[in-house]
C-alpha cells in the first residue's frame, strides 16, 4: 500500500548560520543536518524525487513527483533517530503543468501538522517575484540521485554538488523545443558535475550573502544525460510562482526574498554552437518510475482501443 508521509531529519545545523563546505554526480557527502529543508519522497520507503521545506506545513517538490512521498533524511537507508514524521494531507500540483514541456512543473504538498522548527530543522526562503540570477551565479544543488548515469542503486548519503547558472538563452541551445520565462538551468560546460535520476524535485540553491540567508530559486525538472558537457539541467524558476504559492500556502506562508544579480548579464546576445543533442529525460528517478509510466501509457493505449471497438460496434449496429 502507498503511504504519503514525510520525515524530517533533525540533526545538524541551519546552513544560513554557516559556511557552505566545498555526489549527485561529482559531488560530496553533506553533513547530518548540514541542508535542514532537504526533504526525500519515498514510493514503499523507497527515495523516488526530493523537495524542500518552505514553512511549518508545506513542502515544495516537482509536479512529476506527486504519486508518493516521504520528506527529508540525511541517511536514506538509517539510522536516523532523530526524524521527525508527517502524513500529507494534500497535494496541489499547478494546473497548467505541461507534462511534455515541464512548464510548470511545481507542486506543493500539505502536512498532517505543522513541524516545530529548532537548529536542526527549518525552512528554506524562496526567491521573490522579479529576482534575476546572471548566468555563471554561483548555486548549490543536493540530492540522492545516481553518482553516475550507469548506478543501479542511488546513495544512502545526501549528496551536494555546486553548479553555475546557465542563461536561458544558452540553455535554449540544449533544448531547441523551448525553455520557457518559467524556467531556470544549471550545469557546468565541461560536464562531470550535476544532477542525475534521482534528484528530481530537490532545490538549485544560491547563498543571499546581503540578507545573510539561502534562496532557494529552482526545482529540479529535465535533463539531458546526467552532467554531460555543455548540457546544463533545467529547474522550474521558483520566483514565477510567488503568487500561486502565496495563494496556495494561505496562513503558512514561506519567506520570500528578493535577488538581483549585479552587473550585466552574458547570457544577453548569447550564439548556440551546433551539437548533436541527446534526448531530453525528466527526473523522478528510479526503474519503478519508468516501469509505472510504462504501464500508463500501455493502459491509455488499450482504453483508446476499447473506446474505439466500442463506437465501430455501435455505428455498424445502427447500419446494419
Amino acid at each position: 500500500k502507498e503511504r504519503w508521509t514525510i520525515s524530517i531529519p533533525s540533526r545538524g545545523y541551519w546552513k544560513g548560520h554557516g559556511s557552505l563546505p566545498n555526489q549527485i554526480i561529482g559531488g560530496d557527502d553533506a553533513s547530518p543536518g548540514e541542508w535542514p529543508w532537504q526533504v526525500t519522497l519515498q514510493l514503499d520507503s523507497n527515495h523516488f524525487c526530493g523537495g524542500s521545506l518552505i514553512s511549518d506545513q508545506w513542502v515544495l517538490t516537482a509536479a512529476q513527483c506527486r504519486i508518493t512521498v516521504f520528506l527529508g533524511r540525511h541517511n536514506v537507508s538509517g539510522p536516523n533517530p532523530n526524524d521527525v514524521s508527517r502524513k500529507v494531507e494534500d497535494a496541489v500540483c499547478h494546473p497548467d503543468y505541461d507534462v511534455f514541456t515541464f512548464d510548470n512543473d511545481i507542486c506543493l504538498l500539505k502536512l498532517s501538522a505543522p513541524v516545530n522548527f529548532t537548529d536542526y530543522i527549518y525552512p528554506v526562503c524562496l526567491a521573490a517575484a522579479n529576482s534575476t540570477f546572471h548566468s555563471g551565479t554561483s548555486s548549490w544543488v543536493t540530492g540522492w540521485g545516481n553518482e553516475f548515469k550507469s548506478a543501479s542503486t542511488l546513495p544512502d548519503i545526501l549528496q551536494e554538488v555546486e553548479v553555475p547558472v546557465v542563461g536561458n538563452n544558452e540553455c535554449e541551445c540544449s533544448y531547441p523545443s523551448g525553455i520557457t520565462d518559467n524556467m531556470i538551468c544549471s550545469g557546468h560546460r565541461q560536464g562531470g558535475k550535476g544532477i542525475c535520476q534521482g534528484d528530481g524535485g530537490g532545490s538549485l540553491l544560491i547563498e543571499d550573502r546581503n540578507n545573510s540567508v539561502w534562496l532557494q530559486i529552482g526545482i529540479l525538472s529535465f535533463t539531458r544525460g546526467c552532467a554531460l558537457p555543455m548540457i546544463p539541467a533545467g529547474y522550474t524558476r521558483v520566483s514565477r510562482y510567488q503568487e500561486w504559492i502565496t495563494d496556495v500556502t494561505g496562513t503558512s506562508q514561506p519567506g520570500f526574498v528578493r535577488f538581483n544579480s549585479p552587473g550585466v548579464d552574458s547570457d544577453e546576445g548569447y550564439v548556440c554552437p551546433t551539437t548533436h543533442l541527446p534526448p531530453t529525460t525528466y527526473l523522478p528517478p528510479t526503474t519503478t518510475d519508468g516501469i509505472f509510466m510504462s504501464c500508463l501509457f500501455i493502459m491509455v493505449f488499450f482504453l483508446l482501443i476499447s473506446s474505439s471497438f466500442q463506437e465501430i460496434s455501435k455505428w455498424w449496429s445502427k447500419e446494419t
